[in-house]
């Protein structure tokens, strides 16, 4: 644990899912000094602004959360806005941090960066060893140029101004601060609220799309953010032995998944729902699995705390308060 618990943080995003359980788990270790901003108050797109800001506040170190994300039909939609956000946002923090002399910052990305048909688990190893999946593929190449920065600016300024830029690439995420949107939320949301919805008008049945046996991985957000203040506080000796040559990108997951139907099934138990749960298998699966290789960081001594059905429980209890006005 560093000494300094004044050192000024900046929090990219502090409003996002991420970004404010980021936030949260700082404040929680005594960290008195976190910085943000909100959209209104700085564009990050916006050059001059983030220029201005962090010549004003000169951060100690800097949590990159802020992206703009979306489900399938948004990056289908928008892919335009999806590549342009995103690599603006990595490109106006990640050199203002540098030309300010912050030494350290994390770079948040995403599972997507990684082929389509990569083996499972995944590895760090897979990155660029293949296609993206087409449907997101803007996305994940601006992430995937984010990280590419980060290691850029290790190599070039690494040993003349200690530099020491990382990215953490995490599974999927669910918990305080989801999106319940019922058009654009992803799979743990969605389900929150199809099952609630189902409780209150007494539906005898939830019908899934396809036939349940796909496997996905799921983390819990608040464990991200622990992950995140880990390596972030790692050793770089330590972190430069489990990582390729100035490689900055480390895997976080869960370490396990479950099937959809066990997903369906662990949703209904956190919601209440006790009708029927069966699967239309005349519609699409998807990828058969999703899997994040984590060795490496838990070689590291890092590993979750929160398991599946408790985190579905906290997830769902916020969507009582929060989800369900939306």
């Amino acid at each position: 644990m560093p000494s300094d618990l004044n050192q000024k943080i900046y929090v990219a995003g502090h409003r996002g899912m991420v970004g404010s359980a980021i936030v949260r788990n700082l404040q929680a270790k005594g960290y008195t000094n976190t910085v943000t901003r909100t959209h209104a108050q700085m564009d990050l797109t916006d050059q001059a602004a983030v220029k201005a800001f962090f010549e004003q506040e000169k951060p100690d170190q800097v949590y990159l959360a802020a992206a703009k994300v979306g489900g399938i039909y948004a990056n289908n939609t928008f892919p335009a806005e999806f590549i342009y956000d995103n690599l603006m946002v990595q490109n106006n923090v990640i050199h203002q941090a540098f030309l300010n002399g912050v030494k350290k910052l994390l770079f948040l990305g995403s599972s997507c960066i990684y082929p389509r048909q990569a083996p499972q688990p995944m590895s760090e190893d897979a990155l660029l060893t293949g296609k993206l999946e087409p449907t997101n593929e803007p996305y994940a190449i601006a992430k995937i140029a984010g990280i590419k920065m980060c290691e850029s600016y290790n190599r070039q300024y690494g040993q003349s101004h200690g530099v020491d830029y990382r990215s953490v690439m995490p599974t999927n995420l669910y918990g305080p601060g989801d999106n319940y949107h019922p058009e654009n939320s992803h799979v743990i949301p969605a389900l929150i609220r199809r099952f609630h919805e189902a409780k209150v008008s007494n539906a005898p049945e939830v019908v899934i799309w396809g036939t349940g046996t796909p496997k996905r991985e799921f983390l819990y957000v608040d464990d991200m953010a622990a992950a995140s203040i880990f390596v972030m506080q790692l050793d770089k000796t330590a972190y430069d032995a489990q990582t390729e040559p100035m490689q900055s990108h480390i895997n976080v997951g869960f370490g396990s998944d479950v099937t959809i139907a066990e997903l369906a099934a662990s949703v209904a138990k956190a919601t209440g729902y006790e009708g029927k749960i069966s699967f239309d298998t005349s519609k699409p699966d998807g990828a058969p699995r999703k899997w994040m290789d984590s060795g490496r960081l838990n070689h590291l001594g890092w590993g979750p705390k929160v398991q599946l059905q408790q985190g579905l429980k906290v997830a769902y209890e916020e969507f009582l308060q929060e989800g369900v006005r939306s």
